[in-house]
Parts: structure tokens; sequence; C-alpha cells
């Protein structure tokens, strides 16, 4: 049996049963829906190839695509609003780097010395995630409705088969017929001291 440790969006520290390796991603998706995250954002944030950005699905590190009023892209993961910056390939004696797609914020005080980068002057800033290079993985792509999961991988122990997964970055109620209820995969609360992100 494999255990997932998720921190919910109110900061509840939750364990969940895994029975096979290959509902692990899946798992990640229905929880990530809420808003749920497991693990921490690593040093200079996750990375996947450049080809998974445009149906990159979100919900496997439990956040969600948003559009701010002005229409820029963003990203909201754990209370914070991580911008998308597309950078240009470099390509000089000193470094050779191909075109990425970058999702940032400025940094915060409160933030961990490890996850701060340092830009041009005094700016500091978080990176959520990076898209560079790499062959694309449809694992990380967001399931089209009615498509089955990545990889042949199974739903949550109680989901119906053949439900249509809700868009990455919505995480709206799916409705249930009347008089049935959906089972989830079990979970096991621990006590912790709340977070102090905000949640979304």
């Amino acid at each position: 049996m494999l255990h997932i440790e998720f921190t919910t969006d109110l900061g509840a520290k939750v364990t969940v049963d895994v029975e096979r390796a290959d509902q692990v991603m899946d798992i990640q998706r229905h929880y990530g829906r809420l808003g749920w995250t497991s693990g921490e954002v690593p040093s200079g944030g996750y990375v996947f190839p450049l080809d998974n950005e445009p149906d990159f699905d979100w919900s496997l590190i439990g956040a969600r695509p948003w559009t701010n009023p002005e229409g820029e892209v963003m990203v909201l993961h754990r209370g914070h609003a991580y911008r998308r910056r597309e950078l240009e390939a470099v390509d000089s004696r000193k470094l050779k780097l191909p075109k990425a797609i970058k999702y940032s914020r400025g940094a915060r005080p409160t933030d961990p010395e490890h996850l701060r980068e340092k830009a041009d002057g005094e700016i500091e800033y978080v990176t959520l995630a990076i898209f560079r290079g790499g062959k694309r993985q449809d694992r990380f792509a967001a399931p089209q409705p009615g498509q089955a999961q990545a990889g042949g991988q199974h739903a949550p122990r109680g989901e119906g088969q053949g439900r249509a997964t809700a868009p990455a970055g919505r995480y709206e109620p799916r409705p249930q017929p009347e008089g049935q209820s959906v089972s989830r995969p079990p979970a096991r609360a621990a006590a912790a001291p709340a977070s102090e992100d905000t949640p979304f």
C-alpha cells in the first residue's frame, strides 16, 4: 500500500492510501482539483517539457489556471498568483538555454531563502514551474472530457468508469444522480497547524 500526504486548501494534513503505483497521478489529479497539494515546490520550480505547457494539467500540483482582469494568464497555487512569462533562447559563449515558459511571482519576505531567485537588480522571484526542452509526456496533459486517463491509469477507488473529468483548473463539484453517493479514497486526517497561505 502506498501513501500520499496532502495539505488541503485550508492547511489540514491528510494521508490518502493508494493501492497501486499506476493510480498515483490520478489520485493527485482528483485531490488537486480541490486545491490540495502534495510535497513542496522544489528550488527553481517544477520542470516539465516545453511541449506540455499548452495543455498542462495544473491539478497535478494542486494549482489552477486563471486570467486576471487585465487579461494576463496566471496560475493560482497555495494562495499565490504566478504570472506566465516567455523566456527567449539564450545562445552566448557563457550560456546556452533553449526557449522556455516560466510561471513565477515576486518573492515575499516570508519565502524560504532556497526558493528565492535573483533577477536583474535587487528583484527576487519564486518560480512555480518552468517548461523547457524535453520530449512531450502525455501523462502531464489535462484529460479531455470522455477521454481515459493518460497511461491507462484508473480513476480513484469508487469513481465511476467513463465519467468525464472536469477540465483542468475548475474546482466545481460534479453533479451526482439522485440517491447515488460517491465514495472517495479513504483519508486519514492528522492534526497540523493551519498554513499561512491564503486558500484559493
